[in-house]
């Protein structure tokens, strides 16, 4: 492997190695302290955090749950969906990219063949970033010669601006595919056309495709079950950016002198974190098991904390103009950004659909229960 990596143009060097998970912590809390110093300004100004990422490449703390066999350090679930909340605590749309890099790299591990794994694994040790998309018209992606061409338009996703790969996931004729593509691939284009009112640097984008060329040792097949470890793995890293945005905004709260509400909201908060660690330990084990029953209570105990993350969030930034003095509407604060970004975030969440799922996950646990007694 080189010292150096194509990005945007430039050169970077290659990513840090991060050797323990008490360095991957020290380095997260380092890096949210500087992340916040100008979060509000690039709000503001709608500032793209190139340089942040950036950062956040070369620490190697976008390689660490790469697995060992792949010389990564693996870090715990537990520990991934804490340091997600770090980051996000300094600059939820710079966590929001880190989330979406992680599912893909999970997603890697497991549907990927040894070689495509292995390949993809070293770009991401050198410290480029991946990013999804999908393509959702039938027609999208064809097959061409001893692989497939990819044409159309993704529905609009984050983090597309500062990858260097694409996990695109789309449907042929036959099954489900996902094809990884670098960001220089022939033929595609990146559309900054984000025009949401909260989360407003995390870079949203459509990718459009003219008859992009993709080989068949660079793609893969979705055959795994749902709820899958890339769903639960999902739901809680999106669960770690909410609980970050929810703790920014309670730092905020420190001189306000109504301590039983905002005691209420420590609570609240912390009960959201330690759901996180519960889901994290759970999928340590699912990771690990051939067993669809252990991915299933991974996937709902993320499933809860998500919910409850994103909802201390909302509660969180919804309280913090009650709690506090009359200056904290003030738009040079721009307070306003932790509602708005905790909204945004939120939206891609279908409650409903979780809390039934959930249920039905509980009821078909008891009755498992009664049986086996």
């Amino acid at each position: 492997m080189g010292t150096v990596s194509q990005f945007h143009n430039r050169q970077r060097p290659v990513a840090h190695r991060i050797e323990s998970e008490e360095e991957a912590i020290a380095i997260a809390r380092r890096l949210a302290t500087a992340f916040a110093q100008q979060a509000s300004e690039r709000d503001i100004n709608r500032i793209l955090p190139y340089a942040e990422l950036d950062q956040l490449s070369q620490s190697g703390l976008t390689a660490i749950t790469i697995p060992p066999e792949h010389e990564g350090l693996d870090v715990s679930n537990a520990l991934l969906g804490e340091i997600v909340a770090i980051i996000a605590e300094g600059d939820s749309s710079v966590a929001e990219c880190l989330e979406l890099h992680f599912r893909v790299l999970e997603q890697v591990r497991i549907l990927a063949d040894d070689e495509l794994r292995s390949s993809l694994f070293a770009h991401a040790l050198a410290g480029e970033r991946f990013a999804s998309a999908c393509f959702a018209e039938p027609d999208a992606v064809a097959s061409a010669g001893g692989g497939y061409r990819l044409a159309g338009r993704s529905t609009p996703a984050p983090a597309l601006l500062f990858a260097d790969w694409f996990a695109i996931t789309s449907k042929n004729e036959i099954q489900n595919l996902v094809l990884y593509l670098p960001r220089e691939a022939e033929g595609l284009r990146i559309i900054d056309d984000w025009d949401g009112l909260g989360q407003r640097t995390n870079g949203g984008a459509t990718i459009i495709a003219d008859g992009t060329l993709v080989t068949a040792d660079a793609t893969s097949a979705i055959a795994t079950p749902s709820p899958s470890i890339v769903d639960a793995i999902t739901a809680l890293l999106h669960a770690g950016t909410s609980l970050g945005i929810a703790r920014a905004v309670l730092a905020n709260l420190a001189a306000s002198p109504r301590l039983a509400e905002i005691g209420k909201l420590v609570v609240t908060i912390e009960a959201a974190a330690a759901l996180v660690e519960s889901a994290g330990r759970k999928l340590d084990v699912a990771q690990v098991s051939s067993s669809q029953k252990l991915v299933e209570s991974a996937f709902y105990a993320a499933s809860a904390a998500q919910i409850t993350a994103s909802s201390a969030a909302l509660e969180t930034a919804n309280a913090l103009f009650a709690l506090s003095g009359d200056d904290a509407a003030g738009i040079g604060r721009n307070l306003d950004r932790h509602w708005r970004n905790a909204r945004i975030h939120g939206l891609a969440q279908p409650v409903n659909e979780f809390y039934s799922g959930i249920a039905g996950h509980y009821f078909s646990e008891i009755r498992n229960s009664s049986a086996d007694g």
